[in-house]
């Protein structure tokens, strides 16, 4: 099968392993419910207070013939603008909610990029990488504030990390600490988070960075908009070679 099959099949299947954990097939079917009809306004309510987005997109910068992994890719929001940016990159997505991949599909064919686009239902924290996408690594995996609604997520940064290709980076954006903000401000932002089931991770540069030295992986943190935004990334030693295609 080419590259290009397995996207058709991926794409309009949207691939969905069975959930063999009982609690991640309730989280499933919960946020489902949950973006049912979120999903119909999702994109252009975001745009408001998921800031941050553009700036990990501009730093990705994937070679011609590198693969880039969204993981908690939602609406394909983000990796519609990879896909447009970086034609001659393979570009794929992850989503728990097969909600939210559903209308991430109707996107792609509006857009003309379902061919050019993998969507995959599936964990954060175990999907078979091999048995999804067909690979095993990625040049370019990102977590565009996802980190923050996965219960698990130090666990999921670390399964993205163990995919990451030799010389390949990966990038986190999501809700910092607000720390130049006042405290006011602070307070409502993660009120109105918790109404959506959004955790901002208090401790993500700091573990971020640990887990990522334990693997001799280099890590960068800083904070963006007066810390309103916490944007990570992470950089693998060794070269970056593509890997080889699907034969």
């Amino acid at each position: 099968m080419t590259v290009q099959q397995f996207m058709v099949v991926s794409i309009y299947t949207l691939r969905a392993p069975k959930m063999e954990n009982t609690a991640t097939a309730l989280i499933a079917n919960s946020m489902d419910q949950h973006y049912r009809y979120q999903r119909l306004v999702y994109d252009k309510t975001r745009q408001y207070f998921l800031i941050g987005r553009q700036h990990l997109i501009d730093e990705l910068k994937p070679l011609a013939g590198q693969s880039v992994l969204e993981i908690g890719c939602g609406t394909a929001w983000n990796l519609i603008k990879v896909a447009n940016r970086h034609p001659e990159a393979d570009v794929f997505g992850i989503d728990l909610s097969r909600t939210m991949l559903q209308t991430a599909s109707q996107s792609l064919r509006r857009k003309g990029l379902q061919q050019r686009i993998v969507l995959s239902q599936g964990d954060a924290t175990s999907f078979d990488a091999r048995a999804t996408f067909g690979r095993d690594y990625f040049d370019r995996i990102f977590f565009s504030y996802s980190l923050s609604m996965i219960p698990d997520w130090s666990r999921s940064f670390e399964h993205a990390l163990d995919m990451l290709a030799s010389g390949g980076t990966l990038h986190v954006v999501d809700f910092g600490q607000c720390e130049e903000l006042s405290n006011v401000f602070k307070r409502s932002l993660f009120a109105f988070l918790a109404h959506y089931k959004v955790t901002p991770r208090g401790d993500l540069p700091e573990l971020a960075a640990s887990i990522a030295k334990q693997k001799g992986f280099a890590t960068k943190a800083r904070n963006l908009h007066y810390g309103y935004t916490s944007y990570i990334s992470v950089t693998a030693p060794g070269n970056c070679i593509p890997e080889t295609r699907l034969p």
